[in-house]
């Protein structure tokens, strides 16, 4: 995993200094200054691509970072009173279908869509920029590897009982589908519901989403989460004692940024789009 998190650093530096040549902003997307997003991106990553946008095109960034849930909830709240604000959403799959069948998105065939594979464009949504995958974190310095779970069914066993965070599924879009679909990799429906029961008997912590269950394993707050994977590496790379359970199927999303379909600075949203898929 490390010789592969290490090319996929490589090559984001290298698009974040290179851009494409669908980067260069029409004269209509200057004239609008500014793009507004809301996304569930993580924030230090946005202000990467932001700072090479901005150098690129000359266009300010104005980003707006929640959970995807309150990403969704602000974005149709807007939408729902005629006063959208955003330009574009960048966040995982099931929010998106359910904001593009509300009408929130416009059709826009980016030019740099053309490089991604046909099966990872959506008709409505665009291409899937990255897919992310759900599993268990934990903390080596709360945790012995040796006696961290091996498996979701683990999770469930007497010893580590008030020690795992997740998101609150009854709050968290994301989470709500994970729970939802689990027995496709637990072996089906019997198996999943008595998962879900044992799972809740554990008393886990239940947080707003992803990034904060991670946040509590980082700092030792809470020794394990469900969480994305990737904060092993993330939040490893500041310093966190993280590794994650190599489970032998997990379950992941797939994440979209369309263009809105109300939006205030249409130009300079695609050009964004544009920069940002490329």
């Amino acid at each position: 995993m490390g010789k592969f998190l290490s090319l996929i650093t490589l090559l984001l530096a290298a698009v974040f200094t290179a851009g494409t040549a669908s980067a260069q902003a029409p004269a209509a997307a200057k004239k609008e200054g500014k793009a507004v997003i809301y996304g569930s991106l993580e924030s230090d990553t946005m202000e990467a691509i932001s700072k090479a946008f901005t150098k690129k095109t000359g266009i300010e960034l104005d980003y707006w970072r929640a959970s995807a849930t309150k990403v969704m909830d602000r974005a149709q709240s807007e939408f729902r009173a005629g006063k959208p604000l955003f330009d574009g959403i960048a966040t995982n799959d099931n929010p998106q279908q359910i904001m593009q069948k509300e009408g929130l998105f416009a059709k826009y065939d980016s030019p740099s869509a053309k490089a991604f594979p046909k099966d990872a464009i959506d008709p409505n949504l665009g291409p899937r920029y990255r897919n992310v995958i759900i599993g268990i974190v934990y903390n080596k310095g709360a945790i012995k590897a040796a006696d961290a779970p091996k498996s979701l069914e683990d999770l469930v066993k007497p010893q580590y009982r008030g020690k795992i965070v997740m998101p609150d599924p009854t709050q968290h879009t994301t989470t709500t589908q994970w729970v939802a679909s689990l027995d496709k990799v637990l072996g089906g429906k019997e198996k999943a519901d008595k998962f879900i029961r044992d799972l809740a008997a554990q008393k886990p912590i239940l947080v707003e989403s992803l990034l904060p269950a991670a946040e509590r394993v980082a700092t030792g707050e809470t020794p394990i989460a469900i969480t994305y994977v990737k904060y092993a590496f993330i939040f490893g790379q500041k310093g966190a004692p993280l590794d994650y359970v190599r489970l032998p199927k997990m379950m992941g999303d797939g994440h979209y940024i369309p263009l809105a379909a109300k939006a205030p600075h249409p130009n300079a949203g695609k050009a964004f789009i544009d920069f940002f898929l490329g």
